[in-house]
């Protein structure tokens, strides 16, 4: 394993996302912070004020409308870049 990993992304900056994708985005990123707090939560992880691998506690185990912005942003990011590259593979989103 002497190979350095570089991550190749599809270049998605030509993909703009109408607004009612972003709104379908938020309601992904919500149920992906849901996913994984159960998921957390299964493998013995509760609430805690500091992540700490051995006690498995996470101060994000809260509802997603109690995340900070920036963790917010992050499961936004991961929702609206997978919706672009459906987008971009040439699928079609219909309401």
């Amino acid at each position: 394993m002497d190979e350095i990993y570089i991550p190749k992304p599809i270049n998605l900056s030509d993909i703009r996302l109408p607004q009612s994708l972003i709104c379908l985005a938020e309601q992904i990123a919500k149920n992906v912070h849901e996913v994984w707090a159960e998921n957390r939560i299964k493998e013995g992880w509760k609430y805690g004020p500091e992540r700490d691998d051995k006690l498995k506690t996470h101060p994000c185990l809260v509802d997603y409308e109690n995340l900070s912005e920036s963790e917010k942003e992050y499961d936004r990011a991961t929702s609206q870049e997978t919706l672009k590259l459906i987008l971009k593979l040439g699928f079609k989103i219909i309401e």
